[in-house]
């Protein structure tokens, strides 16, 4: 039945082109976002997660740049440890050299003079962001900590870190000059001749005789002592280093693959969004086709009053 007022044709042609323009409206904002849910009104549960998965990720992000503040506050701490050895080696070659009998220990006395001025400067220039972990007071702060992980499991957040304990790298004390691998006593200052305060940082054999062989062999055996105190601060240090190094590579990692999770969730298939757009561009103009045609029969029915 044809009617003026009912056009059924023109309505369903009417129905089915708007849907279709609302599907190509869709598709042209996922094209041209990149998103196939841009906003919670496109799937609730998605959006959510990705929203605190993005906010997780850039908290992982601020665990990559302290861990990266971490690994190289720790390479300044053993670089220095590392010069610190050299020195130290020096200055043991140096006062095996005073037990030669008739040889002048006041030159190298000379020598070994520098090179504990050269400990202390080693020491003393050991410093990153305003931390120093060689030359410290470890009466008010023992350890550092760096940030090295940032996790949620069941809602709960927990921030984890490596902990460095400073009072095993500690060269020298800048607060009473006690506790410091270089500056603490060692006896020194009761060996005959030996003057000083007693430690590495200052002992002095100018004044040492041949007699006194026994204050060299004594000076050397808390030289050494020393040395492999300060070798397990550097073995200490290389170790922090490492793991370190190794748990910035990993959170790189992690921030990569919550990414491609994420992406998984939200992200559009450019390949399939493209391929729906033209059928949706070919729909529509078939539906304006369509529309067209069945607006016409409503004005065929004129030529039946001519």
């Amino acid at each position: 039945m044809s009617s003026l007022l009912t056009n059924a044709s023109a309505m369903t042609a009417l129905q089915t082109l708007r849907h279709t323009s609302s599907n190509l409206a869709e598709t042209q904002n996922r094209i041209s976002t990149g998103y196939r849910v841009a906003g919670a009104e496109d799937n609730a549960a998605y959006w959510s997660i990705a929203t605190t998965m993005r906010s997780d990720n850039m908290a992982l992000g601020a665990v990559e740049d302290s861990l990266g503040l971490g690994a190289a506050t720790v390479d300044v701490m053993y670089t220095a440890m590392d010069s610190t050895v050299d020195v130290m080696n020096e200055i043991k070659a140096k006062v095996v050299a005073a037990r030669t009998p008739g040889v002048d220990r006041t030159k190298i006395q000379s020598d070994i003079t520098e090179l504990q001025n050269q400990l202390r400067s080693t020491a003393d220039s050991a410093v990153f962001n305003g931390e120093n972990w060689l030359a410290s007071d470890v009466t008010t702060v023992t350890s550092k900590d760096i940030v090295s992980s940032f996790t949620r499991a069941g809602g709960a957040i927990e921030i984890q870190v490596t902990t460095v304990d400073i009072t095993a790298t500690q060269l020298y004390d800048t607060a009473a000059g006690t506790t410091g691998i270089l500056d603490q006593d060692r006896g020194f200052g009761g060996l005959a001749n030996v003057t000083g305060s007693g430690g590495i940082a200052d002992f002095d054999l100018s004044a040492v005789t041949d007699a006194d062989t026994a204050s060299i062999d004594a000076l050397v055996d808390g030289i050494d002592a020393a040395l492999g105190e300060i070798t397990d601060s550097a073995t200490l240090l290389g170790s922090i280093k490492s793991r370190v190094d190794l748990q910035k590579d990993f959170v790189s990692a992690l921030r990569d693959a919550i990414d491609r999770g994420v992406g998984q969730l939200v992200d559009a298939d450019m390949n399939k969004e493209s391929t729906r757009l033209q059928a949706l561009q070919t729909q529509q103009q078939l539906g304006i086709q369509a529309l067209s045609i069945a607006n016409q029969g409503s004005q065929n029915i004129l030529s039946l009053f001519r």
